[in-house]
This record gives C-alpha cells, structure tokens and sequence, in this order.
C-alpha cells in the first residue's frame, strides 16, 4: 500500500493526524490531573520501601523455561514491577499457562498483591510472534496489504489480546506503529510496519489497539518517534544507530502515524533507541527529555506509560551499565524500564542504580511518584 490509499472507514484526514497537539489520549484516562494531586502518597505508596517503589517500574526476564527460586522470591518481596516472556520462555501453551499462574501465586505474597503484575510479551504478527501458531497470523505489512485491511487490523488485534489473554498475560508489545520508507529496510524486511503512508499506519494501529483492548489486554505503540528511516542493516538491538530525517518529516510522518493510535486510548507508548540529531542531537529518544516530555507528552498529549525498549540494546553501550540507563531513562521521563536481556540480574541493577540515584538527589522525588502513579493506575486496569 502507497500513499494513495485510504481507508474510509475510520476517516482521518492529514489534517487531523498532522494536527498533534490537539490530540489527546482516551482509554483508561493514565493521564494525572495535576502535579500536586499526584504528590498526594496512597496508601500502597506508603506501605513500600524505596526499593520495592522502583521495583514497580521494572520489568524483569529470566532465561528458559523455568523461572528461578531468586525470581520468584523477588515477586514475594515486591521487588517486581512485571515480567517480559520470549521464546525460550515458552514451550507451549499449557506451559507458560503454568508459569504465569506461578508467578501469580509468587506476587499474591507480596506486599504489591493488590495490583497485578504487568504480564507482557510481542505479540504482533508474523514472524514476531511470541506464542507460536497463535493470532496474529498475518504480519502488519500483509494487513495493511489486505483486501480489507481495517477488518484485518481489528481481527489481529483481537486475536492478539485473547492469545494472550488465554494464557494469563496482560499487555501486549504491539503494534509497530513505524512508517516504512524503502521495501526491505529495518521494518519492512520483516513485515514490521503496515505501510509507508503514515494515515495508514495510524488509522490500523488504533483498530488493533481498539480490539485488543475489547479483550481485557493492554497495547503498547511503538518505537517512539518511528524506525521506518533506518537501512536494513540498522539495528539498535545490535548498536548505535542515528537517523537523519529532517525535524518536520519526523513530526510531519513519524510522529503522525502515532497521533491516531494515541486518540484511540493506547494505554503504553515504546521510545526507540535511535538517534534522531534534527530533534535531540545528543540522546537517543528514550534517553531524551525533548523527545518524551516536548514530543510525545508535549506536542501529542500522551498521557499514558511510557516504556522503554530492551535496557541491554547495543545502541545504548556508549551510556553506562544498567543502572545508568535505567537512571537516565527515568530522567528523560521514562515511566517503565524494561530488562529483558533474561538475566534476573539485570533487573536488580536497575532496582539499585534508581534507588541509589533517587536518595543521592539525582533524580527527582515528585517526578518518580508521578511516573509510579501512572504505571500503577495502568496496572490496577488490568487482571
């Protein structure tokens, strides 16, 4: 699909998708209705040591099939925000069924028992799926490339949140809202993005986010402002990675193809790992003030959770260990940090280096209990 397409369906003209900063998110209204009312400590904050407070912004892995006795005892100890699963995480089905009412009955000893663990994994279509043989069949570009793409785009999302549903987890990493540029880049090599048109892109984003939701499992739009610029070669799980679109195409086509999916109430937004010099020449979007706090909750209104992608990505090497990013992501306003090298390890440091960095000063105290609100508003939505 070219840029001629349109789908009429869900009219959205250039106009309204251009128009960013007039766009606020719905759904399960994330957003906080002032600084002060969040500075307010609930009961659940006050009850939770600084370092089971940070641990509510982590999501941890693990490696195989079995999570260990250590991770287990750091969901009893509230020391766990959530889990990610891949592929070596998952034998079948009835499996992970298993592990996750496991790791349930972990977190209902914990002292964060009352909120829900936030259970996620990639879920989008194709070739990335998590839960092999299950919906999505179809990749993102063989929806938008459908005879009906909106019934395809709704059907996939549906499908995604009941596969996942059926199994106990409650968030999903999905859907690529990545506007594709050359057949057979970074995203469109692997069918990872609907279409190179932006209009698309966002008007079957929000379907899938719409029907996921229907089903009780919470979307995640990403990569924050968009890798649909990158070459085929360019991986920021592998190393850095700089794109040199001009500031308004990044606003004008990137960023617009996320305005639709944001009015469509998408509970979790992803920030890429690129480096986008036109806008922030010296941070990598999920690294950036200027990118999460000026575009996305700035000009685009996002109120929801924010979330990083994997902490361990190679275009991160040149900014310390884990607890370093982890403190520079919740410096740039990141809400949820997410550790999926599968290593238990991993999540531990990033615990550490927010903790420490929150009693040194560093970081500041208002900021994090805004952030943490936001993700435990999130997580009480969900089951």
């Amino acid at each position: 699909m070219g840029s001629q397409v349109r789908i009429s369906q869900f009219p959205i003209s250039r106009r309204t998708v251009l128009r960013a900063g007039g766009v606020i998110g719905g759904g399960l209204a994330l957003g906080l209705a002032s600084t002060q009312s969040a500075l307010a400590d609930p009961p659940w904050f006050a009850k939770l040591s600084p370092e089971q407070q940070v641990g509510q912004r982590v999501i941890f892995s693990y490696p195989g099939a079995t999570p260990s006795d250590e991770m287990l005892q750091l969901i009893k100890d509230g020391m766990v925000g959530g889990l990610i699963f891949f592929g070596e995480n998952i034998l079948s089905l009835a499996q992970i069924a298993d592990v996750v009412t496991e790791l349930k009955a972990a977190h209902a000893q914990s002292p964060t028992s009352d909120s829900p663990l936030l259970l996620m994994t990639d879920q989008e279509g194709g070739v990335v799926r998590r839960l092999r043989g299950q919906e999505p069949i179809l990749s993102e570009k063989q929806v938008g490339a459908s005879a009906d793409p909106l019934a395809e785009a709704t059907k996939a999302g549906n499908g995604a949140g009941l596969a996942l549903k059926s199994i106990g987890m409650n968030l999903n990493l999905a859907p690529v809202e990545d506007v594709y540029r050359e057949e057979g880049n970074f995203d469109d090599r692997f069918g990872r993005s609907y279409s190179s048109d932006f209009a698309v892109c966002g008007e079957l984003g929000a379907a899938f986010v719409q029907a996921e939701r229907a089903t009780g499992v919470a979307s995640t739009a990403k990569h924050y402002p968009g890798l649909g610029w990158a070459t085929r070669d360019e991986n920021t799980d592998l190393g850095v990675v700089t794109l040199s679109q001009s500031a308004a195409e990044i606003r004008a086509i990137d960023e617009a193809a996320f305005t639709p999916v944001i009015a469509a109430g998408v509970e979790l937004v992803m920030t890429s790992w690129a480096t986008y010099p036109a806008i922030d020449p010296d941070y990598p979007a999920g690294l950036s003030k200027i990118f999460v706090d000026g575009e996305l909750r700035g000009r685009q209104h996002f109120q929801g959770v924010t979330i990083t992608d994997a902490l361990e990505a190679g275009a991160l090497d040149p900014y310390g260990d884990t607890g370093e990013r982890s403190v520079l992501a919740a410096d740039a306003g990141m809400d949820v940090l997410l550790c999926s090298g599968r290593d238990v390890q991993q999540g531990k440091d990033a615990v550490s280096g927010v903790t420490a960095a929150l009693a040194s000063g560093r970081l500041n105290p208002g900021h994090f209990k805004i952030a943490l609100t936001r993700v435990r508003r999130l997580r009480d939505s969900l089951s």
